[in-house]
């Protein structure tokens, strides 16, 4: 049970959603987006957060738009982890999805929701970041399309009303080779002390990682180092590691330290699959 009052808005457009946003805003009620909402009711009862509203974007149909064109895949930012790793139209994102949380709270957890969420991880954004995705937002600008990449540092750089309405993929990330793996302390579906995902394109490794610093990344300086065939595997991987954009992160699960160490590993598999045509 959440213990204070709120105003809940369902809206059934993209224009009633960033109005109502602003109207309650105005209000000093200071609204927050919701879509699968787990971590906003966690946050909630715990007092973490007090919302004086919560706009609920799961009727907007494109935001749940799910489907594949000639060209493109499509996402729709109110779609749940399960929905989308039940329609295998990416392999890679198929297996982030699968690897976050449990089942229930995969049917729970929407793609809009863990990118944009304050827990650190935002294991999804990793097949995004290699795949040249798109964005679509809405706000005051009104509908528009931007690269992933140019609204992702870390986490989603939104502004003020602007939400998520779906994620595009091209064509080709659906039958790019690929590779996952999430290095976790306890069990499989902890957080992650590592989350390492690769693409290949044109013959060449494209790597993302979550859990080794205190925010998701892709770095075009590690992927140098690690596509450098004149170096030994161990030379590529001591060299990646050290090319961190910050230092390994540290917390309760691991320290940063034992984060390197398990990065260094999950590095050493990936490029001995690499190199014996395995991905």
């Amino acid at each position: 049970m959440i213990p204070f009052n709120f105003v809940y808005c369902r809206p059934a457009t993209l224009e009633q959603a960033y109005e109502a946003f602003g109207q309650l805003q105005a209000e000093g009620k200071n609204p927050v987006y919701y879509a699968g909402g787990s971590e906003v009711i966690t946050l909630c009862r715990a007092g973490s957060i007090a919302p004086g509203a919560v706009i609920d974007l799961k009727e907007i149909p494109e935001c749940r738009v799910l489907s594949a064109d000639r060209e493109d895949l499509h996402f729709g930012a109110a779609r749940t982890l399960n929905d989308i790793k039940e329609s295998r139209l990416v392999p890679l994102l198929t297996l982030c999805c699968g690897r976050i949380a449990d089942h229930t709270n995969q049917c729970r957890i929407t793609l809009g929701g863990n990118l944009c969420g304050t827990i650190l991880y935002r294991e999804t954004c990793l097949p995004l970041l290699l795949a040249d995705a798109t964005v679509t937002l809405f706000g005051g600008r009104g509908l528009h399309a931007v690269p992933f990449q140019s609204v992702f540092d870390g986490r989603m750089q939104l502004e003020a009303g602007e939400f998520i309405v779906e994620v595009g993929l091209p064509g080709w990330a659906a039958q790019a080779p690929h590779w996952h793996i999430k290095r976790t302390t306890n069990e499989k579906i902890d957080y992650p002390l590592v989350s390492l995902a690769a693409l290949c394109k044109d013959g060449r490794l494209r790597v993302a990682l979550s859990g080794v610093c205190s925010y998701p990344f892709r770095s075009a300086e590690i992927e140098d180092v690690l596509n450098d065939s004149s170096l030994s595997i161990e030379r590529r991987v001591e060299g990646a590691a050290a090319l961190l954009p910050e230092p390994a992160y540290s917390d309760v699960r691991g320290s940063g330290q034992y984060r390197v160490f398990v990065l260094k590993n999950t590095l050493q598999t990936l490029l001995e699959a690499f190199s014996n045509d395995q991905i």
